[in-house]
């Protein structure tokens, strides 16, 4: 799908402001209610657009410790990947999973309620996971830059 410069201004908008009512976006994009609606369906269906989702603030639910662990696996078996894919899935603290090409192969973002409860999460949950080769570990100190938005 070829997007134009109305398409463009209307995922500025969106981006700047996902929860504001369509009506709003529409004004602010020079559009009627109607017109703006059917553009955001055609990028939907043509998957620009996927979803408005909300965030979850994992401190305000007691979640104090964010650690970026990253493995290398031991490539040999030949379900390394899928069988650690798998087991990291059922990880409740696991709130995300990413592979990569490199020097890393999988990263896992954990969450703890403070040190002893990471210390415990990586014991019982983490150290058991199959084909681990490496493991290193970054620990969250503070956030400086989040952004989901793109140039458009």
């Amino acid at each position: 799908m070829h997007i134009n410069d109305t398409d463009r201004r209307i995922l500025r908008y969106i981006q700047a402001d996902p929860h504001s009512p369509v009506s709003e976006l529409a004004d602010r994009a020079g559009l009627t209610p109607a017109l703006f609606a059917r553009r955001l369906e055609r990028m939907r269906e043509a998957g620009i657009l996927k979803a408005i989702r909300e965030e979850i603030n994992w401190p305000a639910l007691g979640y104090e410790v964010e650690v970026s662990l990253r493995f290398n696996l031991d490539k040999t078996a030949p379900r390394a990947f899928d069988d650690f894919i798998e087991a990291a899935r059922n990880v409740p603290e696991v709130i995300s999973i990413g592979t990569f090409l490199g020097q890393v192969d999988v990263r896992l973002q954990i969450i703890a309620k403070d040190m002893s409860d990471y210390q415990r999460i990586y014991r019982e949950h983490i150290l058991p996971l199959p084909h681990i080769a490496d493991i290193e570990a970054l620990m969250l100190v503070a956030p400086i830059q989040e952004r989901s938005a793109v140039p458009i």
